[in-house]
């Protein structure tokens, strides 16, 4: 799998272009405003198309670009959990950026924890791990030892709990029971920031250690 980072403002949310080396299809993780041009020299320089959309989670600035990416024949995967955030996004407007208008994106399917995603020749593991946002999911690929977590976890660091639809404890327990769970060498690609490693975070995260 190869991986391209795109880090998007105005809050520097990471978008991840994902790839199978056989396929020329491609699979985008967060839709943060202006994802698709963004990703659009990528999808040409290769002669590659976008077919689906993981959302890890319902947050503004993670979705804001989804609509675009299902205009443009993207199949939009999200939990449930934070289905009013992404087909009516402007329910967020208390905490988005003043100024934002963004467009609903209708859900093509559903994830749940546990399931086995397979997409564009790339598998995922779908882990829930709310705390952050109710629908925050990650997304495990065994083969790649990667994980794409949202903002469950940072380098360093946590998301924040105290949003609309956040709980400390719970964030806590998913990224004890989901997160270090996970094989040491696991590389972390979280939603804002640097990769990290699971070794590392359940070793220095000053907020949550293994």
């Amino acid at each position: 799998m190869q991986i391209q980072t795109f880090p998007l403002p105005p809050l520097d949310t990471n978008a991840y272009l994902l790839t199978a080396s056989s396929r020329d299809d491609a699979v985008l993780v967060d839709a943060p405003p202006g994802a698709l041009a963004a990703i659009a020299p990528a999808l040409a320089k290769n002669g590659r198309r976008l077919t689906a959309l993981l959302l890890t989670h319902g947050h503004w600035d993670h979705m804001a670009d989804a609509a675009a990416c299902r205009a443009a024949g993207a199949a939009v995967y999200a939990h449930a959990a934070d289905r009013d955030w992404i087909e009516h996004p402007m329910q967020q407007a208390d905490f988005m950026l003043p100024g934002l208008d963004i467009a609903p994106a209708k859900i093509d399917h559903f994830l749940t924890p546990g399931q086995v995603l397979e997409v564009a020749g790339l598998r995922f593991e779908v882990r829930h791990v709310p705390g952050h946002a109710p629908g925050n999911v990650l997304f495990y690929c065994a083969e790649d030892k990667a994980a794409l977590v949202g903002d469950a976890i940072f380098a360093g660091a946590v998301g924040r709990p105290d949003l609309p639809g956040g709980d400390w404890p719970q964030l806590e327990k998913s990224i004890r029971t989901q997160i270090y769970t996970l094989p040491g060498d696991t590389v972390i690609h979280p939603g804002h920031g640097p990769t990290t490693t699971v070794a590392r975070e359940r070793a220095t995260n000053m907020f949550v250690r293994g």
